[in-house]
């Protein structure tokens, strides 16, 4: 075990606010340091004497009272600390004003303006703490989840169409210490024709990400996150050779998770060419791959039925069945992402009950060779193109999420309903989410405990449940026929598993009518009454 280290913080000058400087000591005995306070308005002189018998690691300084007079104190402290304390790193808080002093006379190594939240502070000591290089901190994602806690890493997405402007943009990212994971958003060619690229559209390129067109463009990426926190990196999967994808992101970005569905990125979605069935095939396989090399797995499946308006019974299904097919293809590491908001127009009490029963079907399988990570995030699809009323949306949302107890946030910047978020909007967005999460930290009410989330959280999971044994029943009635994709394949087909949003397809059949009733979607007939899923499914029963 490294020796505990030491600080030694002090307001200065006459300054005699101290609250900034006992919290921050506060903080850092929490994190293992050991602390000595002098007070405050401590001399200079009384300062560097304390430095010289103390030693500390690092010196705390705190100065509030005006730009002039701290100008006035920080010339006499660099003059007389000449020749000592080198080895001694020297931090500053202050107000904004007093900290673009200090941040001119380049001394100290760290500057908190008061606009940093606890968690900022928290992450400090930790890097240096514990880490003597911070290309040290955990680049594995179980590893990086235990550091941070008891604040959940933070994601963001980007991919501005060249790859010029995307590296630019991760490296303001990275350097603002501010994300924990940067997930790299390809272009739909680079998805579907990375290993075909005489198939790809040119009027296409950078719809939807950045054109990443060879594996050098993916090293140049990884390297723009070598820097600040050094932050984890991940990147979208691709719609087709999913595992030669997969094999790309481990070598080139060391990829944080897969991200694969079972059914989508096929003829389902029309994101790629392939057919259900051999695409649930391919899709097993590359999940296999990643659960083979070590990779954690996100199955990003339910949240893409919800995205077409499918009942809230089916989504809880497929989020339990598509965790169950990840254990059996040996996930040991398995990320569950709650997209909340989706359908819009839910509302935050039933919102939370799917998610609640989701957690719980998921926390069903939970044992020593699986662990469950959440992960939430606000849906995109209700963001409004007004960006004040989507900057309430995200902070809200984010807010009562967090009953999730969630290991990763996915934010989604508030400006994704206009325009591509660079690190200006991002930086913005996660300041938004993290406060909203420290208020929520300090204790909010349980709403496992409300009676009609209760209700509804039984019921989701009875129902859900329900078409499980359904999905048995289409093959040979035992647990294996969940991962049959042929049984997987039949379940679309009959619209056992149907959405709305699928009407059209040449493999569903996009029948089913949902509607949003008390905050909730169910199944409704014709004139609008709800179907329970027993009447739903009578005939496979």
């Amino acid at each position: 075990m490294k020796p505990r280290k030491k600080i030694l913080g002090a307001s200065v000058g006459s300054d005699v606010h101290t609250a900034g400087v006992l919290n921050f000591l506060r903080l850092a005995e929490n994190e293992g340091y050991e602390t000595i306070f002098l007070g405050g308005a401590v001399e200079i002189d009384e300062l560097l004497s304390a430095l010289k018998s103390e030693k500390p690691d690092i010196v705390a300084l705190s100065y509030r009272l005006g730009a002039e007079p701290l100008e006035r104190i920080l010339e006499e402290l660099r003059e007389k600390m000449k020749g000592i304390g080198k080895d001694t790193e020297f931090i500053f808080g202050g107000t904004v004003e007093t900290s673009e002093v200090a941040r001119r006379y380049k001394i100290f190594e760290k500057i908190f303006d008061g606009s940093e939240s606890e968690e900022d502070v928290v992450m400090y000591l930790r890097g240096r703490y514990r880490y003597d290089e911070k290309k040290d901190f955990p680049q594995f994602l179980p590893d990086r989840i235990k550091f941070k806690k008891p604040y959940p890493l933070i994601r963001h997405h980007i991919g501005l169409p060249t790859i010029e402007e995307t590296v630019e943009e991760i490296e303001k990212l990275a350097n603002s210490e501010i994300l924990d994971v940067v997930s790299i958003a390809p272009d739909q060619n680079c998805q579907q024709y990375f290993f075909e690229s005489e198939k790809m559209d040119p009027k296409q390129d950078g719809a939807g990400g950045v054109s990443i067109r060879t594996v050098e463009d993916f090293k140049k990426l990884y390297e723009a996150t070598r820097r600040g926190n050094y932050p984890l990196v991940r990147c979208y999967a691709g719609t087709t050779h999913i595992v030669e994808f997969s094999k790309l992101l481990k070598e080139t970005i060391n990829n944080a998770w897969a991200a694969i569905p079972i059914f989508w990125y096929s003829e389902l979605d029309r994101r790629s060419n392939r057919n259900l069935l051999d695409a649930i095939k391919e899709n097993m396989e590359g999940i296999r791959w990643n659960a083979e090399n070590g990779v954690p797995v996100e199955v990003n499946d339910s949240h893409q039925w919800a995205l077409r308006y499918a009942h809230d019974s089916l989504e809880v299904a497929d989020a339990y069945l598509t965790a169950f097919i990840a254990k059996k293809l040996g996930v040991r590491w398995y990320v569950q992402q709650y997209m909340f908001n989706t359908p819009p127009k839910l509302s935050p009490k039933m919102d939370i009950a799917k998610m609640i029963a989701k957690s719980e079907l998921i926390d069903s399988l939970v044992d020593e060779k699986f662990e469950h990570y959440r992960m939430v995030r606000a849906g995109l699809l209700s963001f409004s193109s007004d960006p004040h009323i989507s900057m309430g949306q995200l902070s809200a949302t984010m807010f009562y999420a967090y009953h999730m107890k969630p290991d990763i946030i996915h934010v989604v910047a508030y400006c994704e309903a206009i325009r591509r978020a660079r690190a200006k909007e991002i930086i913005e967005s996660v300041k938004m989410v993290k406060r909203a999460i420290e208020m929520a930290m300090r204790g909010m009410p349980n709403f496992s405990a409300d009676p009609d989330v209760r209700r509804r959280v039984e019921e989701l999971k009875e129902e859900a449940m329900l078409i499980i044994k359904v999905l048995k029943n289409l093959g040979d009635g035992s647990d294996e026929s969940l991962v049959n994709p042929e049984v997987l394949y039949k379940a679309v087909k009959l619209g056992i598993l149907d959405a709305p949003g699928l009407f059209g397809s040449n493999v569903a059949p996009g029948r089913i009518r949902t509607e949003i009733i008390g905050g909730a979607n169910y199944v409704v007939d014709e004139r609008g009454k709800i179907v329970r899923e027993r009447e739903r499914l009578a005939i496979y029963l």
